[in-house]
């Protein structure tokens, strides 16, 4: 077992408890390894984490804690920080329930305290279901907006990561027509600065290369499907060359993934939530994880929904859940050990 100094605190929170996200938490604590990268500590309700761990007849004992400091972090244990007093025992699995989405985002809010505090090193989120946080009258579009806005960041976008594609995001969880709204130059151009604080500081990858896809097919083909790539995302990549980032595009979307995934680029910037997100779930969709990228903490996460076809059933994978914890762990460890600077 690596020591304590090596072994940083990673929030898990629950996500919605109607969700796969218990059923994933208890499943990935079973494996004792993960205890010698990480003191993984539950943020959520002990009571769900303890029916589940009973359903799926796991070799667990769920304990309850109110404070950090009363947390074991021993292989067989797992230690659950109470963040809602709110009554989950009726939930059912699959159905949205406000009570629920209450309850996925009172978690998330107390695991950001305790890593905004220091108390922990980082969080690492499973799915949480925006109908049912909506309903509890959580307005946000999903958990990127939500830890932007807990911990007033500006500048922060979306990390995807299977394998050797890594993949940032101009924008999320916005119409296609939205997203095609906010391809100007000044927002690629940070986007692309951001995906290179995301290979530096949370890969360790030096002077990485970066290559920019364009939004149009063919990246527009000298302007016959479109002006957006000419003159929005040209522009943007001539000036991150200007402050000597390695940077090149705007490259067609069918071309660039493939060869990142080839080696080719160590990260591309993707112009809206799809073009991004359908070759990483192609290339390892039960092994990607998404990191926060711009925020003061560090964050990771499942890159899978609360699957509320499978809830309950004992059938969803922790594969993606094991991985983004590890993920956090290993960029906490770095952080840690001054490797790279904090958080922007």
């Amino acid at each position: 077992m690596s020591s304590e100094a090596t072994r940083p605190i990673v929030a898990i929170t629950m996500g919605d408890p109607a969700g796969i996200g218990p059923e994933v938490i208890v499943k990935a604590l079973a494996q004792p390894e993960i205890y010698a990268e990480c003191r993984p500590l539950v943020v959520g309700d002990a009571g769900c984490l303890a029916r589940e761990s009973q359903r799926l007849g796991l070799p667990l004992t769920v304990r309850p804690v109110r404070t950090v400091a009363e947390a074991l972090f021993q292989p067989g244990i797992v230690d659950v920080y109470q963040a809602t007093d709110l009554d989950l025992s009726q939930i059912l699995p699959g159905r949205v329930d406000a009570r629920a989405g209450a309850a996925a985002v009172q978690a998330v809010q107390v695991a950001t305290r305790l890593a905004l505090a220091g108390a922990v090193q980082a969080i690492c989120t499973a799915p949480l279901n925006k109908e049912a946080m909506h309903l509890a009258g959580y307005p946000y579009p999903g958990h990127t907006e939500m830890l932007g806005a807990l911990t007033g960041a500006r500048e922060y976008t979306m990390l995807l990561v299977a394998d050797r594609l890594r993949v940032v995001h101009v924008s999320t969880h916005v119409s296609l027509r939205q997203a095609i709204e906010r391809v100007k130059k000044d927002r690629v151009l940070r986007t692309i600065r951001l995906a290179h604080q995301a290979a530096t500081e949370y890969l360790g990858i030096a002077e990485p290369h970066i290559g920019v896809a364009g939004l149009n097919p063919h990246a527009g083909e000298s302007r016959l499907f479109g002006d957006e790539d000419a003159d929005e995302i040209a522009p943007a990549v001539a000036a991150a060359q200007a402050e000597g980032l390695r940077v090149s595009g705007p490259w067609p979307g069918d071309t660039l993934f493939p060869r990142a995934a080839r080696g080719e680029f160590d990260i591309v910037v993707a112009m809206y939530h799809d073009q991004g997100h359908i070759p990483v779930k192609m290339l390892g969709f039960d092994r990607g994880v998404n990191v926060t990228i711009g925020l003061p903490i560090i964050r990771t996460s499942v890159d899978h929904g609360t699957a509320f076809d499978i809830a309950g059933q004992g059938r969803a994978s922790p594969t993606s859940l094991i991985e983004a914890i590890r993920m956090a762990a290993q960029i906490a460890r770095r952080r840690l050990s001054g490797a790279v600077p904090g958080a922007r």
